[in-house]
């Protein structure tokens, strides 16, 4: 129970400061602990995951501003023309859009922070975005702290 609350909140902090990497923490959690507490830690890291995203979900919706994050969204860059693509095809496709949250939940192609915030800028159902960031995420924190495990098996069997 304790790893759970403590993925759940390294979970939380690492969605919303981009430095901190659940999946190191997680790898090296999953090294420390019995099978048994693998599920508990890569679910409490999903809810965190989920919870945490929330703050760049509102960051698109215009309900809060972060004036670093408001530089980077308008400077020129190598995402700057994808972003507005995506918003483009986002408001008029939600279908499309919750593929691409489920895609880069799981896999961070795109990156998930860029994502969150375009769930929030063309208005994504709250609850939809939670709920997929939940269950992509727990999948893939699911994989990663049974990865290690299975490659031992398969490798050293």
């Amino acid at each position: 129970m304790t790893e759970a609350l403590l993925a759940l909140g390294v979970g939380l902090a690492s969605a919303v400061l981009p430095f901190i990497a659940i999946e190191v923490y997680l790898l090296g959690a999953a090294a420390l602990v019995d099978d048994a507490q693998l599920i508990g830690m890569a679910v409490g890291a999903a809810a965190g995951q989920a919870l945490g995203k929330i703050v760049w979900y509102y960051v698109g919706r215009g309900a809060l501003r972060i004036s670093w994050f408001q530089r980077r969204a308008e400077a020129k860059g190598r995402w700057s023309g994808r972003v507005v693509r995506w918003r483009e095809e986002a408001e008029h496709r939600p279908w499309w859009t919750a593929g691409l949250v489920a895609l880069s939940s799981f896999a961070s192609i795109p990156p998930f922070a860029v994502i969150s915030v375009l769930a929030g800028t063309v208005r994504m159902p709250l609850w939809s975005f939670v709920l997929i960031t939940f269950v992509t995420r727990a999948a893939r924190f699911l994989v990663l702290v049974y990865a290690p495990g299975v490659a031992e098996a398969l490798f050293l069997a």
